[in-house]
C-alpha cells in the first residue's frame, strides 16, 4: 500500500538527519496517514479512504466530503476518490 493521501496527493518527502557532529544521512518524512470512513450526505453512505490528518481537517473545514470533492482538483485525487466524486456529481444532478 503506497503512502499517498487519497485526497490531497501528499507523498513522503526526502531530507537529511543531522547528528551532533553534523554528519548527514538520508531519511524520509512520511505523511500522517489515517484510515477513515467519511460520510457522504448525497450518497447516504460511508466511504473508506486513507488520508492525512491535515486532509481530514480540510474536509471538516469545507463542510464535509461532498463539498471538499466538489472543489478538489482531479489531478490530486486518487482513482477511488475520483470515482466517488463522479458518483456524487451524478447523484446531485439527478436530485436537482
Amino acid at each position: 500500500m503506497s503512502r499517498v493521501c487519497e485526497l490531497t496527493g501528499k507523498k513522503p518527502m526526502v531530507g537529511m538527519n543531522s547528528s551532533h557532529a553534523n554528519n548527514k544521512t538520508k531519511r524520509r518524512y512520511l505523511p500522517n496517514l489515517n484510515d477513515v470512513t467519511l460520510h457522504s450526505e448525497t450518497l447516504g453512505r460511508g466511504i473508506k479512504l486513507r488520508i492525512t490528518a491535515s486532509a481530514l481537517r480540510s474536509v471538516d473545514h469545507r463542510g464535509g466530503l461532498d463539498a471538499f470533492l466538489a472543489k478538489a482538483k482531479d489531478d490530486t485525487l486518487s482513482a477511488s476518490a475520483l470515482k466517488v466524486k463522479k458518483e456524487i456529481a451524478k447523484a446531485q444532478a439527478a436530485n436537482a
